[in-house]
């Protein structure tokens, strides 16, 4: 496994040098990115078709910098000096686990403060150079992907917030015993927790926008698809965590032709430490599990992947309102729903029914998704009445 994005340049390359970036991190940036790009351009296009329209905005210029801009801009400036620079002063201690230092309460103070106020002086000199005698109200046409900018800060923000929910949610007893070493763990995330969190956000700020939440819904799955597969590579890469139950069976004769590894698999060096020693080992990351799982995150990176092909190749033949966002709910809430059978998890008990959170959530996507195209086939094929 590849813990940090060096350790992946020197598998890959043969070749050593500090880069203590993890992987599981530079993973989710990069679904972030990529699911901006798509994101942006299903927009466009939705504008382009007049399903979304651009929209109008009034804007004050020319007034000086007020409280909340000059403080907004100082905790920007802290949150980046006492973490980014407090990694640079401590860099021994960020290279050995740079997410715990992330989400843990560590950093420089002194670096925060400076760059703090450097930044809300920035902010303050630039509003006063552009400062007029008599501030002026002039309205502006925006379009619905510059929005893009304030969905990717706010979606990642609440689907952060939404993740540890969920998280805390299914270690409710850790929660309670330790609370503050569960909130500010450096593991700990529940895919769902985020999705849902980011999902309802993303809504808000489109119907705030006049958009319908049927187009924003189809606008956005194709993207979330994507943002899941790419995550789920970091997940893999990494040894996160997110993997099987212990796989004892036999490599079945027709998976002849796979490697072995993608039947049952040992995370050697994964990012968490799980497991026994690896004989020979020195450094940080010198775990792998006792016995193989399934490889459950490469199962889902290849279908999640794969059916974002699919979704993007036919996106423009699927005309029908809410019918995209429907196929999304059944490829992922049942792609999830099926391979948490095979997947480590915390099992709540209901009735005398036992279910995972994900198995839950997954299962009613799939039914939501059923029965929204259910009802979409109702009312498109649904006989005329004619008049008596």
């Amino acid at each position: 496994m590849f813990p940090t994005i060096g350790d992946l340049f020197e598998y890959l390359f043969n070749a050593r040098f500090l880069f203590p970036i993890q992987t599981f991190g530079f993973f989710v940036a990069l679904s972030f990115l990529l699911a901006y790009i798509v994101f942006s351009s299903e927009f466009k296009r939705y504008e382009a078709n007049s399903k979304i329209h651009a929209f109008k905005r009034t804007v004050v210029l020319g007034t000086p910098a007020s409280v909340l801009d000059m403080g907004v801009n100082f905790l920007l400036g802290f949150a980046f000096g006492f973490k980014v620079l407090g990694a640079l002063f401590n860099y021994n201690s960020f290279a050995v686990n740079p997410r715990g230092f992330i989400l843990s309460l560590h950093g420089n103070l002194i670096a925060g403060l400076i760059a703090g106020t450097g930044f809300a002086i920035w902010v303050y000199v630039d509003k006063k150079r552009h400062q007029l005698a008599k501030p002026k109200v002039v309205e502006q046409t925006r379009h619905p992907y510059q929005l893009m900018g304030l969905i990717v800060f706010s979606v990642g923000f609440f689907g952060f917030i939404g993740a540890k929910f969920f998280d805390i949610a299914d270690h409710i007893s850790q929660f309670w015993y330790n609370p503050v070493g569960v909130l500010f763990s450096a593991n700990g995330f529940a895919y769902y927790g985020g999705l849902i969190f980011g999902a309802l956000t993303y809504l808000y700020i489109g119907y705030r926008h006049g958009m319908k939440q049927v187009h924003l819904a189809d606008i956005g799955s194709p993207g979330m698809m994507l943002a899941y597969g790419i995550g789920r590579i970091g997940c893999q890469l990494a040894g996160d965590g997110d993997w099987g139950i212990i796989n004892n069976n036999a490599k079945p004769h027709w998976l002849s032709w796979v490697p072995d590894w993608m039947w049952s698999f040992k995370y050697p060096h994964n990012a968490i430490n799980a497991g026994v020693p690896i004989p020979g080992c020195n450094g940080n990351y010198c775990n792998q599990l006792v016995k193989g799982v399934y490889p459950t995150s490469f199962y889902e990176l290849v279908l999640c992947i794969g059916f974002f092909g699919l979704m993007w190749a036919f996106r423009k033949k699927i005309k029908i309102p809410g019918l995209m966002f429907c196929i999304y709910l059944i490829l992922n809430g049942g792609e999830r729903f099926l391979i948490e059978h095979i997947r480590i998890n915390f099992n709540y008990r209901f009735l005398g029914i036992t279910f995972t959170q994900a198995e839950l959530i997954g299962g009613l996507m799939l039914l939501g998704g059923v029965i929204g195209i259910a009802i979409i086939t109702y009312k498109r094929f649904k006989p005329v009445r004619k008049p008596a």
